[in-house]
């Protein structure tokens, strides 16, 4: 190693958000609506809404890692809509909460490759 640091850029890193709509109308269904919820968030999701959930993703490869874990863990019925974001782009989320604009959100930190 020879000591330098080198930044990943704001363009590679990536957000995805996850959003769906999955019917809940029996008991079967609604077990499937939650073990997909559940499933999201063992997968290090956070849910920002309640259909609305986003992690963040090191890069293109890790996206599509994690677009083909979606798909295997993908409920029999019902949509899901996967959206990626670089991190320049999350950053610039407008977010409305009780009619008061929101603070920004805090991304984790950079990450270093020492």
């Amino acid at each position: 190693m020879n000591g330098t640091t080198y930044h990943l850029s704001g363009y590679r890193l990536m957000w995805v958000l996850v959003m769906f709509d999955l019917p809940v109308g029996t008991r079967a269904q609604a077990k499937a609506a939650t073990d997909f919820r559940n499933f999201l968030l063992d997968e290090g999701f956070e849910r920002s809404q309640f259909s609305a959930y986003g992690r963040f993703v090191n890069g293109k490869e890790a996206l599509e890692a994690r677009i083909r874990r979606i798909e295997q863990a993908l409920p029999d019925k019902g949509d899901v809509q996967i959206l990626a974001l670089t991190d320049r782009q999350f950053r610039n989320i407008v977010h409305f909460s009780n009619q008061d604009r929101r603070r920004a959100r805090e991304n984790p930190s950079q990450l270093l490759l020492l």
